[in-house]
């Protein structure tokens, strides 16, 4: 960028394809890049490893899987400092290279998958409770501790709550634009959101409470459904046929409500973003509730009898991240 002082350091988690490589020989030929080894293996502790290792005044978070558009750096900046904000950056634009990952990116866009986070609004200016990636000033940063590294997701999520709840402020502007590449297959999407879910319940146990309530409509819609399977079961074991009645009432009701609640989504979502979306929609939608649902209710049960500070390495429900 011209008339800024910049460079750039990358985090690598100790890569195994040639990665690691690249990145020093690279290096070695461009003076303002370095790379730092990320012995952690996590997003945190890559992040942290390279916040204290640089020497500008802002720190602008870029991660893999996303791709940036040319002004991206200095918009971030000028949006920063215009607001006077402490942290900065734009929507989440989700695209992707095939049908299934196209659908998983219209329903990313959703309020029906997402609970209307404003970051999932490629429209939306103004102050909002988190956004992707990041752009803060250093001391910004250093004032709030840098990243958890309890945390193998969420961290992000978890930092701008920790600044807003100090009295900080986070700008989202559509004037900085980045495209964010989702999972594009079922197995992955389901792990990602499970992770998701499970991660969430270590940040409202660190906080005692959630960041926002929608956080907790699918786990509640899970249990639910669990509740009213065991209920039946236990009804049909005991022979006692009314118990039995309700408790499949009860899930033909709440899975007919819920399935006519997908269809209308995908039909409004498919809508905006294309007809040929519309088979996959509701199966995609349901991947979003059902595993971050899911991946909650075992957080609650694997994390909250557990110390604080847990070793990721010790838990089954991790990604490590190079």
């Amino acid at each position: 960028m011209e008339g800024w002082e910049w460079d750039v350091i990358v985090a690598d988690g100790r890569s195994e394809d040639g990665t690691q490589e690249i990145l020093a020989e690279f290096c070695a030929c461009h003076s303002r890049f370095r790379m730092v080894d990320n012995e952690g293996l996590l997003v945190s502790t890559g992040l942290n490893r390279a916040i204290r290792k640089a020497r500008g005044e802002y720190i602008l978070r870029m991660d893999a899987r996303t791709e940036y558009d040319s002004t991206y750096c200095r918009t971030c900046l000028e949006e920063l400092t215009r607001h006077e904000a402490d942290n900065a950056g734009g929507p989440a634009r989700a695209v992707a290279r095939t049908r299934f990952g196209r659908a998983v990116a219209a329903a990313y866009h959703s309020r029906f998958s997402t609970g209307g986070a404003c970051f999932h609004d490629v429209d939306y200016e103004g102050w909002a409770e988190t956004v992707p990636y990041g752009c803060w000033r250093k001391s910004t940063l250093e004032e709030l501790g840098l990243f958890d590294e309890a945390l193998v997701r969420n961290q992000d999520d978890e930092l701008n709550l920790r600044l807003v709840r100090a009295g900080g402020r986070i700008w989202q502007s559509p004037r900085i634009v980045s495209w964010y590449h989702p999972r594009e297959t079922l197995r992955g999407l389901c792990a990602q959101y499970f992770q998701y879910g499970f991660w969430k319940v270590a940040v409202m146990r660190k906080h005692r409470m959630p960041a926002s309530w929608r956080h907790v409509v699918a786990p509640l819609f899970v249990l639910s459904t669990v509740c009213a399977i065991v209920a039946a079961g236990v009804a049909a074991w005991l022979g006692q046929r009314e118990l039995l009645l309700l408790a499949t009432a009860g899930l033909g009701l709440q899975w007919l409500a819920y399935l006519v609640a997908l269809v209308a989504a995908a039909v409004l979502t498919a809508a905006r973003s294309g007809w040929e979306h519309l088979p996959v929609l509701p199966v995609v939608f349901a991947v979003y509730h059902l595993s971050w649902g899911t991946g909650f209710l075992l957080g609650c049960w694997w994390l909250l009898g557990r110390p604080a500070r847990l070793n990721y390495k010790t838990s089954k429900f991790t990604e490590v991240n190079h």
